[in-house]
């Protein structure tokens, strides 16, 4: 494969305390912050922005001087936050260059410990890494905000943050979520037993009938297919409309990510729906970049979506695909990672992509990147209707 000048980049969610979607955290591999030909490169393609929207984009600084007067002007105040990096405070004209970017309505973000100064006294709002705890309490501005805390990987740090004043949220932590309380297991029975008339292509009363007996997953559906984003123009009142109207072949896709919606009325949205998505979506343009056919990119498509069943059912994923019968490769792809499909999933799975990966899944950076926008795109809109 021929070299690819198209930076990688890291594209990470950000999630509010509500559970939704906010924001994009923008960095290169390993965290590291972007320069200013990446950033050119990435903001000057006219698609970025209306891909996310309405989510804003952060983008990790080492230094506000990488900033250079055209740069800015593809950075929208209205929809970019500036997350620059602590130890920047100390060059030289860092105050003056702060404080222009203020008055001129960039939001910033001051990424990091730093020293009292003119500069970290007029930045009030804070992003910091949260890796190995949270800051003690009584450290962040309640009057400033929302203040961001990165590196989450677990519930409990999740708690601990939110405890001391972050607003927004980013990291793993959607991984380790905890059984609902209200989950009796009838539920997970049902939505198991759904999945497997949906991997053997089961006849529409079949699946009718496991939807009649959940009435969440029934009320979710029929919000899904009459949103704004999915709706065909008549409302949908009943599961044989919904098959009439829209194809089986997206009530299908739907119903997958159905598994993840939220099955108690007061929980928050589960944030494993739009990971999902995600997935899912990201699989199934790679596919059809490739020339894939309908069922190959539904297959791609499966195996994004069906990739977080175990965190959600909080099983082994062996156990949970021994009923279902799917077909080899994508068996191989969700337990073993196998196969040209589980090398592309391994890369879904992550958030650091290297160019030997990409080119051992058959992908250049810029497929890549045109890729999880088109994906992006389409998880952002699912959370939203879902």
């Amino acid at each position: 494969m021929a070299p690819d000048p198209f930076p990688l980049v890291a594209i990470r969610p950000i999630a509010n305390a509500q559970n939704e979607w906010v924001a994009l955290m923008m960095q290169g591999a390993a965290r590291q912050a972007l320069d200013g030909a990446a950033l050119q490169a990435l903001f000057g393609t006219p698609d970025l922005l209306a891909a996310v929207a309405p989510l804003d984009c952060i983008v990790v600084l080492d230094s506000p001087a990488v900033l250079s007067p055209s740069l800015l002007e593809l950075l929208p105040p209205q929809r970019v936050l500036l997350a620059v990096r602590a130890a920047s405070l100390a060059e030289e004209g860092a105050d003056a260059h702060l404080a222009r970017l203020q008055r001129d309505g960039w939001r910033v973000l001051l990424d990091g410990e730093a020293a009292p100064t003119s500069a970290s006294l007029a930045v009030r709002t804070v992003a910091r890494d949260c890796t190995a705890a949270a800051p003690v309490p009584g450290t962040l501005s309640p009057l400033f905000g929302p203040h961001l805390a990165y590196g989450i990987d677990s519930a409990a740090r999740l708690r601990a943050c939110a405890h001391v004043g972050f607003g927004w949220f980013e990291g793993d932590y959607p991984l380790d979520q905890p059984p609902h309380e209200g989950d009796d297991g009838g539920t997970r029975k049902r939505l198991l037993t759904l999945l497997a008339l949906l991997a053997r292509d089961a006849d529409s009363r079949e699946l009718e009938g496991q939807l009649k007996q959940d009435a969440a997953l029934s009320h979710h559906l029929l919000k899904l297919v009459n949103s704004a984003a999915f709706s065909c123009g008549t409302e949908i009142t009943s599961f044989g409309q919904a098959i009439s109207r829209i194809g089986r072949r997206q009530l299908q896709r739907w119903l997958q990510l159905l598994l993840y919606a939220r099955t108690q009325p007061e929980a928050p949205p589960n944030l494993l729906l739009p990971l999902a998505a995600l997935r899912g979506a990201l699989l199934e343009a790679l596919c059809k970049r490739d020339g894939g056919d309908r069922d190959a990119q539904d297959q791609a498509f499966m195996a994004g979506a069906f990739s977080l069943l175990d965190r959600l059912f909080h099983m082994p994923m062996a156990a949970l695909l021994a009923d279902l019968h799917l077909p080899g490769h994508v068996d191989a792809a969700l337990l073993r990672r196998d196969g040209l499909l589980g090398k592309r999933l391994a890369l879904a799975a992550g958030t650091d992509a290297h160019k030997a990966q990409l080119e051992e899944a058959g992908i250049d950076a810029a497929g890549w990147w045109q890729a999880r926008l088109t994906a992006f795109h389409w998880a952002i809109q699912v959370a939203r209707n879902v």
